[in-house]
């Protein structure tokens, strides 16, 4: 495969909204004061689109394993795909691991998560003391720490598209 597939490529660019989305909008929830309106309507769509992330997440996983993805370009050397490979690795990671601290979060007051109006998440586990505020701690910090990954991995792209001039960006578009 020379090519990721346009379903790949849809994944792909839509999760990456939803990330930078829910960053930017995490990062607004925490200016907002008791009395604002959005107070208690910000964080309730930030759960609901963290848990479409989750999803789309879990489709790109499946979706990677049944169909792989293009081999790097022979051009790049073995730091560079060890690089590649390394940040991949960790943005799949860091996504996972702040939405599982969202959710332990949403579910520290041992409630499920009310999903889209249809369907609740259940409270697999009861909760520990402070599990909020340790919760809150990783997810507030592992997400500066992914877009920390966000940027190195788009500089990446722009590196091989700009100063390379080769077809790494383009196989994503």
């Amino acid at each position: 495969m020379q090519q990721y597939l346009t379903s790949q490529k849809i994944l792909h660019w839509l999760t990456a909204l939803l990330i930078i989305g829910l960053f930017a909008l995490g990062v607004w929830m925490r200016t907002l004061g008791y009395y604002d309106g959005w107070y208690q309507t910000a964080p309730h769509w930030h759960k609901q689109i963290g848990i479409i992330l989750l999803v789309l997440m879990v489709a790109r996983l499946i979706w990677r394993f049944i169909k792989g993805t293009p081999k790097a370009l022979s051009s790049h050397s073995t730091l560079e795909k060890r690089a590649a490979h390394w940040v991949h690795g960790i943005l799949y990671l860091g996504v996972f691991a702040i939405i599982a601290s969202g959710y332990l979060i949403a579910t520290a007051d041992n409630r499920g998560i009310e999903v889209l109006g249809f369907i609740t998440l259940p409270v697999l586990f009861p909760p520990i003391e402070n599990q909020e505020d340790i919760a809150g701690l990783i997810h507030e910090w592992g997400a500066y720490a992914l877009m920390a990954f966000v940027a190195i991995h788009a500089l990446g792209a722009l590196k091989h598209h700009y100063f390379d001039k080769d077809q790494t960006l383009k196989r994503m578009l």
